[in-house]
């Protein structure tokens, strides 16, 4: 089963931005489902996350605030296997 990568964001956010590449150069070396949630369409995570962008989550699990590296998501994911 692939891991489930979750990126919580907000339109005009450039660290989300940054993110959004980081995951996506990611998919060329690691297999794994990504869905992206924009925090200002539901009530609820604007007040969990605020101004707290980008949250990354594998598994569900917080493994990135505000910023990610390359090599630091693919530890991560391969620890989630």
């Amino acid at each position: 089963m692939k891991p489930q990568v979750t990126l919580y964001t907000r339109a005009g956010c450039c660290l989300c931005d940054d993110a959004k590449q980081v995951i996506a150069a990611a998919r060329q070396h690691a297999a794994f489902d990504y869905a992206e949630i924009d925090i200002d369409a539901d009530a609820d995570l604007v007040r969990l996350y605020g101004h707290e962008v980008p949250v990354i989550t594998i598994n569900r699990r917080k493994a990135f605030k505000y910023k990610v590296n390359m090599n630091d998501f693919l530890k991560k994911l391969e620890a989630s296997i």
